[in-house]
């Protein structure tokens, strides 16, 4: 099965194997309520005491008790080694959003491959919730009413350039790249509007996830 199995006119929580504290949780699920466990992300969702909604992945990470917790028909398994558990969970979801937690801290890799899913993710459109940033890719044309000295930062994943206004920092004329050029740490003078061509993530603080939706116009959390 190649299609979505999972459909919800609302937002879906991913959860992984990694780092996940119970705010974490709560808050996807106040804005995303469908839950889907990226194969051991099953085992912590139990554990935080979620049961997941569906299990999506290779399944050689969910241990044989949560699997065992689970209604068979809500198990998917893939076999194929071509790509992550996060992004067969992705190809499998028709929804406006993802917000992607259990992601990032613990393994290194998995947060780089994690990061590498976000770019590429044509649809549904994800934010990574991680424990004190959102990350998610900058769209053509993006609008973020900021409070003056938030950090906003940028980090391409490709060769990108664009323009900017209400940064401390423009980013006008600067080529950017992941071995060269890299926009961390700037700040916003208040409304934040972006013009990014090539592939580009903006890292927030993790308390303009509503401002992040409302400005990618998802709703507000």
């Amino acid at each position: 099965m190649t299609g979505p199995v999972v459909q919800s006119r609302h937002g879906v929580t991913v959860i992984g194997g990694g780092l996940v504290t119970p705010e974490d949780l709560a808050l996807a699920l106040r804005v995303a309520p469908t839950l889907v466990a990226a194969d051991g992300g099953a085992d912590r969702a139990f554990a935080l005491g979620m049961p997941p909604d569906w299990v999506i992945g290779d399944l050689d990470s969910i241990s044989d008790s949560a699997r065992g917790r689970m209604r068979p028909d809500r198990v998917l398994h893939i076999s194929e080694q071509d790509s992550t558990d996060f992004s067969k969970c992705l190809t499998r979801i028709d929804a406006p959003f993802v917000v992607a937690v259990g992601f990032a801290g613990l393994r290194l890799d998995h947060t780089l491959a994690a990061l590498t899913t976000l770019i590429r993710a044509e649809h549904p459109r994800v934010i990574l919730l991680a424990s004190d940033d959102i990350a998610f890719p900058v769209p053509r044309r993006l609008t973020l009413p900021l409070m003056p000295g938030t950090r906003v930062s940028l980090y391409p994943m490709g060769p990108a350039r664009g323009t900017s206004s209400g940064l401390e920092w423009p980013i006008d004329g600067i080529e950017f790249s992941p071995a060269g050029r890299v926009g961390t740490s700037n700040r916003a003078n208040g409304l934040v509007s972006l013009q990014i061509e090539g592939p580009m993530l903006i890292l927030l603080p993790r308390d303009c996830l509503s401002t992040a939706l409302n400005a990618l116009g998802l709703g507000a959390a």
